[in-house]
């Protein structure tokens, strides 16, 4: 992990917090009356982007459809466009009243609720779905990438889910076929619907879940205050959330967590008031598939070699993200930027001479992993002017 924690947009926090591990709702969740597979074994390609899996579907002539799954979320969310499609061409879908969606801060939000008769992915077809309508336009500027649904863990309970971070696919297969299912086996619990396993750090055994609509490696609950730290928690990852913005304090631990025969040393975590969890940084690693009937899941990789984390590295910006330009939504203290005298609301066009458009998580990781320095360009008025600002890590 390099960048990850650093630069966490505001738009991603916003549906982390809506999502992580926490969306209730008093409707039935997001569980299909039947789920259709048009082979026995069900293919779906995705890119990985940050540390999410993008399912990605073809749309005929249209451009490809993106969905992100969320094992973290009871709950599955489209946007407004594809509601709209959906309820033109069938007019079978109708809208519900308002529902009240609450996440594990407390805080609430209201959605429009709706039931789909089908939403197709490739070669599956999922029927009488009750979802809730988001508009992920923020989330869509983050990834550079049209989202047009964040799907749910219960809407896969009646298949075997196969989230593929290494070969980039998404499998569904029949939940009988659980005999072929490779990799080391983990019973769960459930909690509002999602998959909580255990994990061991150091000589604590604690519960985590297993969140795939988080970026992040590591979250850990305040509560879990015995185990040990490298140094004090900083204020350096940044959300937003329902009820306003967040700064989340960062630190590294000194114990090793492992799981499934698999070892991270001293990883990186956030301290958050949310669920423990795991979550993409960890994630990637691992082929996974859940096994809702039989409340299992298997972890499959390669190689048994631990896995480690590099520093944590940054300049201490927080971004909004549009295309035209970032916005400066949060500066950590004791930062490059800081020492600079950036301020919140600063726009940036360009980086290294480069115009921000042609920027996305990636290349941008990358660049704050490999650099000394960055070069932000500030957008004044029609005026632009340049700083350059060192790259320093934030927890070695």
């Amino acid at each position: 992990m390099n960048s990850r924690a650093i630069v966490t947009w505001l738009a991603i926090g916003l549906l982390i917090a809506l999502l992580g591990g926490c969306a209730l709702w008093q409707r039935p969740s997001s569980q299909p009356g039947r789920t259709k597979l048009s082979a026995p074994l069900v293919i779906l390609p995705a890119k990985t982007i940050g540390g999410y899996l993008i399912v990605e579907v073809p749309n005929g002539r249209r451009e490809p459809r993106h969905f992100l799954i969320d094992t973290g979320s009871s709950l599955t969310l489209i946007s407004p466009e594809l509601a709209e499609e959906i309820a033109d061409n069938d007019k079978h879908s109708h809208e519900l009243m308002p529902i009240r969606v609450k996440s594990a801060r407390g805080d609430s939000v209201s959605l429009h609720a709706a039931v789909l008769p089908v939403l197709k992915l490739g070669g599956v077809n999922f029927e009488d779905i009750s979802v809730a309508i988001y508009d992920t336009a923020p989330l869509s500027a983050h990834l550079s990438v049209k989202i047009d649904g964040i799907l749910g863990f219960p809407l896969f309970r009646h298949n075997l889910l196969t989230l593929d971070y290494p070969q980039s696919r998404i499998v569904l297969a029949p939940s009988d076929s659980v005999a072929n299912v490779p990799g080391t086996p983990i019973q769960y619990t459930t909690k509002h619907r999602t998959p909580i396993i255990p994990v061991q750090i150091g000589e604590y055994t604690v519960s985590v879940l297993i969140d795939s609509g988080s970026d992040a490696a590591f979250n850990l609950h305040p509560d879990l205050r015995d185990i040990p730290y490298t140094q004090p928690p900083r204020p350096i990852a940044f959300v937003g959330t329902l009820t306003g913005n967040h700064t989340l304090q960062v630190t590294r631990l000194t114990q090793s967590l492992s799981f499934a025969g698999q070892t991270f040393p001293t990883p990186i975590v956030h301290i958050t008031d949310e669920l423990t969890s795991i979550g993409g940084e960890i994630l990637k690693h691992f082929s996974l598939t859940f096994d809702q009937v039989r409340s299992q899941v298997s972890f499959e990789r390669d190689s048994r070699k631990p896995i480690m984390q590099s520093s944590l590295r940054g300049t201490g910006l927080h971004f909004r993200k549009t295309p035209a330009y970032w916005r400066v939504v949060n500066i950590v203290p004791d930062s490059s930027a800081s020492a600079a005298g950036l301020r919140l609301g600063d726009l940036v066009s360009r980086l290294n001479g480069e115009s921000v458009e042609h920027w996305d998580i990636a290349s941008y990781d990358q660049l704050l992993a490999e650099s000394s320095e960055i070069i932000y360009t500030l957008l004044q008025g029609t005026e632009e002017s340049s700083i350059t600002l060192p790259v320093r890590e934030l927890v070695p």
